[in-house]
């Protein structure tokens, strides 16, 4: 499922504002929904504008530079927390897990009018599809910021490169 960047505004704004700051995480990051559900305040460096995303599926550890924008974002959600904190939160003030995003983001994507196969991976997917199609990121560099191996990426998303391809292969005509 691939929503286009419209398509993921609208999810956004049919979203309560705590499940809406969580769905902008998932759209700003190539990131699993648990790994965005597991991050703390203190993952967040403002000083770097970095955000270390613990153990993921994977297993590694890894640090992203954001732009300042997501920066900005982050701070803001990060703002007057302690280290161990949940970054993003609940209503309640609890942290996110699947048991609590999956009706609410059913009920935004009905509000907005979306494909009813929409889930919060899907966000996930479509980001991972821009970082590639769109902004033609290195396969080794959108693994590297999705916490996935280059393998999986090209496997999942290397028929977008199809025409980048065949420019490149144009680009060689004498």
């Amino acid at each position: 499922m691939y929503l286009d960047p419209a398509q993921r505004k609208k999810l956004i704004e049919a979203a309560p504002a705590d499940l809406a700051d969580f769905l902008r995480a998932l759209c700003l990051l190539p990131l699993r929904p648990g790994a965005v559900a597991a991050l703390n305040a203190g993952s967040f460096d403002k000083r770097l504008s970095t955000l270390s995303i613990g153990k993921d599926k994977t297993g590694n550890d890894r640090r992203i530079t954001l732009p300042p924008a997501t920066a900005a974002f982050f701070a803001e959600q990060a703002k007057n927390k302690l280290p161990a904190a949940p970054l993003l939160t609940r209503a309640d003030g609890k942290r996110w897990d699947k048991d609590a995003w999956k009706y609410p983001i059913k009920d935004a994507v009905k509000a907005a009018g979306l494909p009813l196969a929409t889930t919060a991976y899907a966000l996930r997917h479509s980001t991972i599809t821009d970082l590639v199609a769109v902004h033609k990121l290195p396969t080794l560099t959108v693994a590297q910021l999705s916490g996935t191996s280059v393998l999986m990426i090209e496997r999942h998303y290397g028929h977008l490169l199809q025409d980048q391809a065949r420019d490149a292969l144009a680009g060689l005509a004498l």
